[in-house]
């Protein structure tokens, strides 16, 4: 059985932050990453760097990543983020469309429908570009200001972002509140011959039952799972959504279970120790600090 890996420390665990971290600082922990076989990795957003200071660097970042074996990733908000995106070289773009209005205009400043409408303008440039395409839809499991967001709501976003032909779907916990029973009622909700792709947080500590739900959910199609070095991150705009998945422990538990990711989870370890330094707090992440078993 085969899941795949899709690092987002360098992005969406950074941009949550209060230190800044430096463009090299980055580039060393991508560095480690990839050395460890992690393929995907999403690396920068291009957000406005006065909404998101941490990620004002995307260009120098996208400019040293090493190029060849890794699928590199940006975050894309809006057509203005995807020239960017085009100009960096990157491989991938991901662009979020938050399911309740909410917190769409909280995150992006239109309600769900413009967001839509604006996912679609930019899958098909970033198509013509070359790019491959993830649109990941936000808040399916819950909205901080709305609550439970009803089935049929997430539904309907998911189809007509569906429309638009993406090369993988993503359905996002991006406050932590969802449970394994959530996530086999949206993997049917969201099975539509789209490659799936899970963006979990461990806010409630039910993010790691959430993913393993998934991946055990792996059909014909590839699976992928987001998860961030450390655990670190979460989104700026949702109160309390703190706590992605941590990768380290994330392998462990998906090894220990059968799993193939294709990546040594041990030169990962050391990680958490050097991003406690860097944001000046101990990370959520329990495998650095407990260690592997078997020794």
């Amino acid at each position: 059985m085969t899941v795949s890996i899709v690092e987002v420390s360098p992005r969406d665990g950074l941009q949550n932050e209060a230190a800044l971290v430096s463009t090299a600082d980055k580039l060393a922990l991508i560095g480690t990453l990839v050395s460890s076989g992690v393929r995907r990795i999403e690396a920068v957003s291009f957000a406005h760097p006065k909404r998101v200071p941490q990620m004002a660097d995307a260009e120098a970042v996208a400019a040293g990543l090493p190029r060849g074996d890794v699928s590199w990733i940006g975050l894309v908000l809006n057509e203005k983020g995807l020239d960017r995106a085009i100009a960096a070289g990157l491989d991938e773009i991901n662009v979020v469309v938050v399911a309740t209005d909410t917190f769409s205009r909280r995150n992006q400043g239109v309600p769900t429908a413009e967001a839509i409408a604006a996912w679609s303008r930019i899958a098909t440039r970033a198509r013509a570009a070359g790019l491959r395409t993830t649109v990941t839809v936000a808040a399916a499991f819950g909205c901080p200001f709305e609550g439970e967001v009803p089935e049929a709501r997430v539904r309907s976003v998911i189809e007509q972002c569906a429309a638009a032909a993406p090369d993988e779907l993503a359905i996002a916990d991006t406050i932590g509140v969802g449970v394994p029973a959530q996530v086999r009622a949206l993997h049917a909700v969201a099975d539509l011959g789209i490659p799936l792709r899970w963006h979990f947080h461990n806010t409630r500590n039910t993010g790691y039952a959430n993913a393993l739900a998934a991946a055990e959910l792996t059909g014909s199609l590839p699976v992928a799972l987001d998860s961030s070095a450390g655990g670190i991150g979460g989104c700026p705009f949702a109160p309390d959504a703190t706590g992605n998945i941590a990768t380290e422990d994330l392998l462990y538990l998906l090894h220990r279970n059968g799993f193939n990711t294709g990546i040594d989870v041990e030169p990962l370890l050391p990680l958490g120790a050097r991003l406690g330094e860097l944001l000046g707090h101990q990370v959520p992440g329990q495998l650095a600090r407990a260690g592997l078993f078997p020794a």
